[in-house]
């Protein structure tokens, strides 16, 4: 195929399963610890929503990279239109040529899911074995299938503010996954005496305080991917070991956001940024006992959707689909 591809979300769907995704994503995250990786981040809000541009470079089989622009309106749904929108531009890094312009829908619901899999596979106790998931939108979803591929998963316990949306996801992912699944009362609940918890909802204040949560559990806080998002307590931040993929970004647009500007936590208090977990360079950062609790502070890197959208590009070469597009005819 000569010129630039266009791939469709139907098109990225056909070509990006949930197991390639987090190979890529936790690629993208070792790359990042070992300093071989460039990443950066624009925000703009707007009336109802907002805008943000997420970009970086990988060498993978080759030098590439990525910017998406995505758009984020919570109230979206109730329009009959999703909450995220938007495109990603794949280029060849060496020379900057447009290789693929991608819808970026698939790829940022599955490479969220994949990020907390890879987390959880390095800071969840091996032995976890139960779920407390909040929210149960796409998201949701998608995490509770990606944490099943890394943890001997067996029940889970689902809280979302839609109690259908809540009994939709039981009912599914229950047969499909081999899970006892429980809808819960309150995020509390949800939460309490899990192993492992993932909250992914749009929520602009704390679902989750110290007391809701027993020894030795891992948290994925995923929501808050701007600044005006929280999920996750400052005391209960404070009281964790807290693991985040990006420090800068979350330190303006995280739950660490929220801890700092709440005056109980430093940028200096983060145990490490993940992917120096996974390149094996940060020896105390990672879990230091069975009983702490540990938090990632997921705000979401640019790199996972360069490693994401290099595989669907590839892929998409191979198999021969996509349609191609002279961008400087």
């Amino acid at each position: 195929m000569s010129g630039a591809l266009l791939l469709t979300r139907s098109d990225v769907a056909a070509l990006l399963d949930l197991d390639t995704c987090i190979s890529a994503v936790e690629a993208a995250f070792r790359l990042h610890g070992e300093g071989q990786a460039t990443t950066g981040v624009l925000g703009i809000h707007v009336e109802g929503g907002g805008f943000h541009i997420k970009a970086g470079t990988l060498r993978l089989s080759r030098p590439y990279f990525a910017a998406k622009t995505n758009a984020n309106f919570p109230n979206n749904p109730a329009r009959g239109l999703p909450t995220i929108q938007g495109v990603i531009v794949l280029a060849d890094a060496e020379v900057g040529t447009p290789l693929a312009l991608l819808d970026s829908m698939e790829i940022t619901t599955l490479r969220t899911g994949a990020a907390s899999a890879v987390a959880a596979k390095f800071l969840a106790r091996a032995d976890a074995r139960t779920v407390g998931l909040i929210g149960c939108g796409n998201q949701g979803w998608v995490q509770l299938r990606a944490l099943c591929r890394v943890r001997p998963i067996r029940a889970a316990h689902v809280y979302d503010r839609d109690r259908g949306r809540a009994d939709e996801l039981a009912r599914v992912l229950g047969p499909e996954l081999g899970l006892t699944i429980d809808v819960a009362a309150s995020p509390a609940a949800a939460a309490r005496n899990r192993d492992i918890v993932v909250t992914c909802t749009s929520s602009d204040r704390p679902i989750l305080g110290k007391g809701d949560v027993a020894p030795g559990t891992f948290i994925a806080a995923v929501g808050a991917d701007n600044p005006e998002k929280q999920e996750i307590a400052p005391a209960l931040l404070a009281a964790s070991r807290v693991v985040v993929d990006v420090l800068d970004q979350a330190a303006t647009m995280g739950d660490l956001h929220h801890a700092i500007a709440a005056g109980v936590m430093s940028r200096s208090d983060v145990a490490a940024e993940l992917g120096q977990i996974v390149a094996g360079r940060a020896p105390k950062g990672g879990r230091q006992s069975p009983d702490e609790v540990i938090v990632f502070d997921s705000t979401g890197m640019a790199l996972q959707d360069v490693a994401a959208a290099a595989a669907v590009y590839e892929r998409a070469q191979a198999a021969g689909r996509g349609t191609p597009v002279q961008l400087a005819g």
